[in-house]
């Protein structure tokens, strides 16, 4: 895991808590909108992720018809 993933799923972590917090303080639904950008981000890491670790893979073998 790169240090940019580590620091998405920070990123993730701070928005939902801080949307959970600020709902639960303030008994206001518009903290729901953190908690929805903390889910985005949260799909953003993952495809990251997974983009990552494709990049990191060797590429197949490429067969073709031998002259």
């Amino acid at each position: 895991m790169s240090g940019p993933l580590k620091a998405a799923w920070g990123l993730t972590a701070f928005v939902v808590l801080a949307g959970l917090v600020g709902w639960l303080v303030t008994d206001r639904a518009i903290f729901a909108v953190f908690l929805v950008l903390g889910v985005l981000t949260a799909v953003g890491a993952v495809v990251t992720g997974r983009l990552e670790r494709a990049a990191d893979r060797p590429d197949a073998p490429k067969e073709g018809p031998t002259p």
